[in-house]
């Protein structure tokens, strides 16, 4: 409901400045809300009005602006007009603002925000997102974890502002490694231990099991059989791969069988890539994420030599010295900046593979803009797919972005370094147990398992997405999990207190009908707050970076502490019971539906 505000000082604007209300609404905004004195609502600056043309660039800037604002009429929505250093603030009738956002967040909870129409031009249109992308045949490594959780923000940003979304996970299912894994797995394997415990029957034979196995299997290492047992074939694997040509020529012997597609081999490649999908999937559904479309380098490993051809045609592919296929990216035609599709030996790369996958998925869904998540090393890797795809004469290569990240640092658990993405879950589900079992304030709940791992990936989502994503950062378990200052843990505890404060009043009835009990400026800074919501969307779906989002949530959630602290709902009278109970109920929704974006489950109680 802030575009009804910033509808009604941009009236006032168009009057003075001569030009249309819908050019002034981007330029209006609200203003933060001070912890120290009492703020305007919603401020325009003078020199965005002066670039824009929406003003005469007549005497100096101070001058100009306090002509401006003198110029404006007040009127029954904008009580008051101040000029402040080259901005202009207005001050907005409190009872309608109150009136009008809780109304909105009543009626139309899930559309408070998104459907404003500051954000009308992000609409539509169909976006895919390619993101998490971990490797087949090998268990989900922790660093993948940045790429799954905001290619998912990214992909419930969309969706939340009327994009179709299509997610898909783009797997490392081909190349030399499975080669190796394929020939060890002849040699070494077991289809009944694959049938039992199949990934890590896979790292046995791909000799790395030996220094990461299930924290169940670690304390009966050294008074069993099990430690031998895999140590067995890690020593066989890797000792004869690296002393015994005839175990590296099975390796490509292998390979080559699955690039001719040989049935054999292809079997057991599909068994290989079938086990690790199931086993992907089970730990998405733990962080609350799915994908509609489960692709791989496999899939465009055959269509890369009618890439190439396409490249040839357009007189793009060259042959270097080495006897590569490249293509030049100098711009100038001296190769001093290239790319290489094909090997010496005529086989090819990954990026080769890549340029399959884009024009594949453009004829089959037909994008409209297509968005990568990676880690900031592929930044150049990215930037030559996207020269390439122009070259080609794709035009909408310019709608194909790379979101990249920086990595994180420290991230062990009390058993030592990380390997793997589900220790990080179990670790944070059980410090989060641990807590809570020490918490005073900690409610009975029916599943605190449950409710502990919500918690905890909460804690791992939010400590994420702080910062710039491009900034490696440094993990630390205590400040993540936090029950005070900006994190997970405060975030959903907020939301689970409004829930019970809600649920203590559940037999009473409340509306909007009379705000005036929410004229403090406790109510009012809330209140001032909303009113930038759909502003951080729009930020947040411009540079694609969710740290601005958690900002907005986190001081939401300050604000509404303080407000609980100070305006009780027991004991008041009953109108200002129920205008305050209105405030709470509109917060909680607004917290819900920003952590749903950022791809956090609220809890209601903990």
């Amino acid at each position: 409901m802030a575009c009804f505000f910033r509808r009604s000082v941009a009236r006032q604007l168009a009057k003075v400045c001569g030009v249309s209300e819908d050019a002034l609404i981007p330029l209006i905004s609200a203003v933060p809300v001070s912890k120290k004195q009492a703020s305007a609502d919603l401020r325009v600056s003078v020199s965005c009005l002066l670039r824009g043309g929406a003003a005469a660039p007549d005497g100096d800037l101070h001058t100009r602006t306090q002509a401006l604002a003198n110029q404006i009429r007040r009127d029954s929505v904008v009580e008051d007009v101040v000029a402040d250093r080259g901005v202009i603030h207005f001050r907005l009738n409190k009872l309608i603002l109150a009136q009008k956002l809780l109304g909105q967040l009543q009626s139309e909870p899930d559309g408070f925000g998104v459907k404003s129409e500051l954000l009308q031009h992000l609409q539509g249109g169909r976006t895919l997102v390619e993101f998490s992308s971990p490797n087949i045949a090998k268990k989900f490594h922790a660093g993948h974890l940045r790429s799954t959780i905001i290619g998912n923000f990214i992909a419930n940003l969309k969706k939340a502002l009327g994009k179709e979304v299509i997610r898909v996970n783009y797997l490392g299912d081909w190349g030399m490694q499975f080669g190796l894994l394929g020939a060890g797995f002849e040699r070494f394997g077991s289809q009944e231990k694959l049938k039992t415990q199949p990934l890590e029957h896979l790292f046995e034979v791909r000799g790395v099991c030996v220094f990461h196995v299930p924290w169940s299997w670690r304390d009966a290492l050294e008074d069993s059989s099990v430690f031998p047992l895999l140590l067995q074939v890690y020593v066989q694997v890797n000792r004869e791969a690296e002393c015994d040509e005839s175990v590296r020529s099975a390796a490509a012997g292998f390979y080559r069988r699955l690039v001719q597609r040989e049935d054999q081999a292809m079997a057991l490649w599909t068994q290989f890539r079938e086990i690790t999908v199931l086993e992907y999937k089970r730990i998405y559904q733990r962080l609350g994420v799915d994908f509609d479309h489960y692709s791989g380098e496999s899939l465009h490993d055959g269509q890369t030599q009618s890439v190439l051809e396409e490249l040839t045609a357009k007189r793009l592919l060259k042959t270097s010295e080495k006897g590569t296929g490249v293509v030049d990216l100098s711009g100038t035609g001296d190769m001093s900046s290239y790319a290489t599709l094909v090997r010496s030996d005529g086989t090819s790369l990954y990026l080769t593979r890549d340029v399959a996958a884009a024009l594949d998925r453009k004829q089959r869904f037909g994008f409209d803009e297509m968005i990568y998540v990676t880690d900031k090393t592929q930044t150049a890797h990215f930037q030559q797919l996207f020269h390439i795809l122009a070259a080609m004469g794709h035009q909408w290569a310019e709608r194909c972005r790379h979101v990249a990240f920086g990595l994180v640092q420290g991230m062990s658990t009390r058993r030592g370094e990380v390997v793997f993405l589900e220790d990080v879950l179990e670790e944070a589900r059980s410090r989060m147990i641990n807590n809570m079992t020490q918490s005073r304030t900690s409610k009975v709940l029916e599943d605190p398992e449950q409710t502990a791992e919500r918690i905890g990936i909460s804690a791992l989502i939010i400590q994420d997405f702080r910062g710039p994503l491009m900034s490696d950062y440094k993990f630390d378990w205590d400040k993540v999990l936090q029950a005070q200052g900006d994190t997970g843990v405060f975030l959903q505890y907020t939301h689970a207190r409004l829930c019970s404060l809600l649920r203590t009043h559940a037999s009473e009835t409340y509306s909007c009908c009379d705000v005036s009990p929410l004229t403090d400026s406790r109510s009012v800074s809330v209140l001032q707050h909303l009113l930038r919501y759909d502003e951080v969307l729009l930020q947040s779906a411009d540079d694609l970076q969710p740290r601005h989002l958690v900002n907005f949530l986190m001081t939401l959630s300050h604000l509404v502490a303080s407000a609980h602290r100070e305006l009780p709902v027991k004991g008041s009278p009953a109108a200002t019971a129920q205008a305050r109970l209105c405030l709470f109920s509109s917060v909680r929704s607004v917290l819900a539906s920003g952590m749903r974006i950022l791809g956090i489950t609220p809890v209601d109680k903990m």
